[in-house]
């Protein structure tokens, strides 16, 4: 756990794929063709916790969904990248727009479409109900499963290691 402290310590951006990761990966569709998605409201806590400590998060994800592109924006979360079938090229467009060395930064993910990106980062995560081969290839996997808790579980690590988080949890541990 040392290692994974140490590498969790140098981070300033974290990026969590959306479907498995953000959300238990169940896709719904209503007869409407409208897609419906499910987010943990302890994510959103955490990620706006993270984002108060001075990490910001991102997301890239295969997929394109309005319902992402509106709990981002719920989330203030303003680097998106949605329709990415080679996420490779949005975590390097990331770093420089940033101005990040890949040590910075950590990805979560759960399948194989996220190794290529996994393998790159500083710190690669794996939610407790990936793949297995994503498992084999992440330095720390999640406690809980995709979208019941996972992220936040990611945020109390880097906080932890950062040493902000006990101030984040002053703020409601105060009578």
């Amino acid at each position: 756990m040392q290692q994974i402290t140490a590498k969790a310590s140098v981070i300033k951006l974290l990026i969590c794929d959306v479907d498995g990761v953000m959300t238990d990966g169940r896709l719904f569709f209503g007869d409407n063709g409208l897609e419906y998605k499910a987010f943990h409201a302890r994510d959103g806590l955490g990620i706006m916790m993270l984002q108060r400590s001075g990490i910001p998060l991102a997301v890239i994800t295969a997929r394109t969904s309005e319902v992402v592109a509106h709990r981002m924006k719920n989330l203030n979360i303003e680097l998106v990248f949605q329709g990415q079938l080679d996420k490779v090229q949005a975590f390097e467009q990331l770093c420089q727009q940033l101005a990040l060395a890949p040590e910075e930064v950590a990805y979560v993910g759960d399948d194989l479409v996220d190794l290529p990106v996994m393998r790159r980062v500083g710190l690669a995560i794996a939610v407790a109900d990936a793949h297995d081969r994503v498992k084999q290839q992440a330095d720390w996997t999640t406690q809980h499963i995709g979208g019941q808790g996972a992220v936040r579980d990611v945020c109390e690590l880097l906080m932890q290691a950062q040493g902000t988080m006990e101030a984040q949890f002053s703020r409601y541990l105060q009578d």
